[in-house]
């Protein structure tokens, strides 16, 4: 029997980009060394290694994320239980989305997405750690 897909990947993304708060590189530029911001880069560890990622952001891969999250895992990462704002990213925007969906409502708060993700921090000569 033929699965009977109701809701595509691409309205995930779009109802997920509709329901978390969007920063613009450009607003996330100036918040890079910003002590009350938490990068999170979202993409899987073969992304991060080949094009790096933004300084000081806490690698979580979107397989991980909740694991990372919840101080209850035995992966739990402390980065993630501060009282600070939360910028996902990913390569373009929609993994983070969906990331930043979730995240919010583990209770992780306050919590955005950087629209454009990893192409538009490049495009705009963000810096990129290898």
């Amino acid at each position: 029997m033929a699965q009977n897909i109701t809701k595509s990947s691409k309205d995930i993304v779009k109802d997920a980009l509709a329901a978390v708060p969007a920063i613009s590189v450009d607003d996330a530029m100036s918040l890079v060394e910003s002590d009350t911001h938490v990068f999170v880069d979202l993409r899987d560890g073969l992304e991060q290694a080949k094009s790096g990622i933004i300084p000081g952001a806490v690698a979580s891969s979107r397989g991980m994320m909740e694991f990372h999250i919840d101080p209850e895992s035995p992966v739990h990462k402390p980065e993630f239980n501060q009282d600070k704002t939360y910028v996902f990213y990913c390569a373009s925007g929609g993994r983070s989305a969906l990331a930043a969906k979730v995240a919010i409502e583990m209770g992780l708060l306050p919590v955005v997405n950087m629209a454009g993700g990893v192409a538009a921090w490049k495009k705009a000569g963000g810096p990129l750690k290898t």
